[in-house]
């Protein structure tokens, strides 16, 4: 028999991330190391940091707004619908082109772990 258990975002509030954007954890526990997911929100007209995420993929979904993303160097352009995917160790960098918020989900696997994180 297997346990279920529920992320109850309502507790959770956004936080600012180093990369340069607003992260709200939708899910990310260690009991189910698979997956993570994560709203995030990038003010108009800025850039993250270029960075990449060792031993783990990447998804984004864009909810809202206009966006360029750089992976490893080639240019995407997104609009919300857009999905993109940012295979592990991939150099990245998402741009806000609009003036409003950007907001996406970061949908990672392996559950996204700050270890996993490098700045370039």
């Amino acid at each position: 028999m297997t346990s279920s258990f529920s992320t109850n975002t309502a507790e959770q509030s956004e936080y600012y991330f180093k990369e340069g954007c607003y992260i709200l954890e939708y899910h990310n526990d260690s009991r189910d190391p698979n997956i993570s997911i994560a709203r995030a929100r990038l003010v108009g007209g800025q850039t993250t940091q270029m960075h990449r995420l060792v031993d783990t993929s990447e998804r984004y979904l864009i909810l809202q707004g206009e966006a360029e993303a750089n992976v490893n160097g080639e240019t995407f352009n997104l609009k919300k619908g857009s999905s993109l995917f940012i295979p592990e160790g991939h150099t990245q960098c998402i741009t806000n082109t609009g003036e409003d918020d950007l907001v996406f989900l970061a949908i990672c696997h392996p559950r996204f772990e700050i270890e996993n994180y490098r700045r370039v």
